[in-house]
């Protein structure tokens, strides 16, 4: 596996911990629909919430959540559609993302709560 690959599996298991310690109930892993896919998909406080994880190990470039941009805001929300009308879900949406730093030993996590709306 690609360096890159293996940190964001660890960013997305780190992530995954983190949620479930702040009581989330994880429905659905690296979900797929077509080319559309979401890395996590949530139950929490009667809210579906579809996560995206973003990792990197080093500020250079910015913060991690920056690079959600408007594609993959886009890729999220026809994902987000199909697993609420597959699974014929009746609940408020949000979209979270979970940004995770893994610099060697040293590991930080912020979590981005309603980090955008779908639009029209």
């Amino acid at each position: 596996m690609a360096e890159h690959n293996e940190l964001g599996k660890s960013g997305e298991d780190y992530a995954y911990e983190y949620l479930l310690k702040k009581g989330f109930e994880i429905l659905e892993k690296n979900w797929r629909h077509s080319k559309d896919e979401v890395d996590m998909i949530a139950m929490h406080n009667n809210y579906l919430v579809i996560i995206e994880v973003k990792t990197r190990s080093n500020l250079y470039f910015g913060e991690p959540q920056i690079f959600v941009n408007k594609r993959k805001q886009a890729y999220m929300i026809r994902a987000a559609n199909a697993y609420i009308m597959k699974n014929d879900i009746h609940l408020e949406t949000r979209f979270d993302i979970v940004s995770v730093i893994l610099n060697g030993s040293r590991m930080s996590i912020k979590h981005i709560e309603d980090a955008f709306y779908p639009t029209l």
